[in-house]
């Protein structure tokens, strides 16, 4: 296997890692990212659905307790079905919309100049919501209701324009929506199993005959840094959350988005669009 492209793998990989629990937009910095590294091509792209999955094990493995007890309580603990019922209705918007518009908007929106704009938007979004008042009204995820959880749904299907953010969108339309900052952190972390999971089989499928055993190497090597990168980011956002906002996440979107429209305007860097 070549060196170089199993480096590649493992860069790629530690920026999902990084990048898809905060609210910075996992899928604009990977376009980025893998057109730096000229590893953009359909190969690329089925690259960057595998190594996803390292992404949705992180979560998996740190929420372990609750997962398994919400799964094994589901038909004699009320509130663990309403967890369950709440996650499925807030995975309808994104999946539905990314049935009937998913192709249209790839083939059009996945390029450097929307995802800075969407980078540059999101993170003015982000200063808005964070100077308004936050009037909680949720204060533990067992107490939503499935009408929060359809809103947080519409919320997060924003992501499907790149740059935009998932777990960006989910968390700060949970705060709007009146749940606190540590809520909506940790319903965005449940609603990611769902939303990434079934999306990247999805993929994986319509793209299955891209699957070559010689790609094997750079999966694995993607997936685990992903993976570590993931579980250390989604330990560190979990006591971020209970004692700050997300104003530096906006600042940065707004820094980064510009770098991005500047190099392309003076021709630093030939983005691909």
């Amino acid at each position: 296997m070549d060196p170089v492209l199993l480096l590649k793998a493992a860069i790629l990989g530690v920026v999902e890692g990084l990048t898809e629990f905060l609210p910075v937009s996992s899928t604009g910095h990977l376009i980025l990212a893998a057109e730096l590294l000229d590893f953009h091509d359909a190969r690329g792209k089925l690259f960057e659905i595998v190594i996803q999955s390292g992404a949705i094990l992180a979560v998996v493995w740190e929420f372990r307790a609750k997962i398994g007890a919400v799964l094994s309580n589901a038909t004699s603990d009320p509130l663990a079905r309403r967890l369950l019922l709440n996650v499925a209705i807030a995975f309808v918007p994104l999946a539905a919309l990314g049935m009937a518009f998913g192709s249209a908007l790839k083939a059009s929106l996945f390029n450097a100049p929307t995802v800075a704009a969407a980078f540059i938007i999101g993170g003015l979004v982000i200063l808005w919501a964070e100077r308004r008042t936050h009037t909680v009204r949720v204060s533990s995820v067992d107490e939503m209701t499935p009408l929060d959880a359809l809103k947080v749904g519409i919320a997060q299907a924003f992501a499907l324009i790149p740059g935009t953010s998932r777990s960006g969108a989910t968390i700060i339309g949970g705060m709007l929506f009146g749940l606190s900052r540590q809520v909506a952190t940790e319903f965005t972390f449940y609603l990611a199993i769902p939303t990434l999971g079934i999306a990247s089989l999805y993929s994986l499928y319509q793209e299955r005959e891209l699957l070559a055993p010689d790609d094997l190497g750079i999966w694995v090597v993607g997936m685990v840094a992903a993976f570590v990168s993931a579980f250390a980011c989604v330990r560190w956002l979990i006591r971020y959350v209970a004692t700050h906002t997300f104003v530096p996440f906006a600042w940065y979107r707004i820094a980064f988005g510009v770098l991005v429209l500047f190099t392309a305007w003076t021709g630093l860097i030939r983005w691909s669009a």
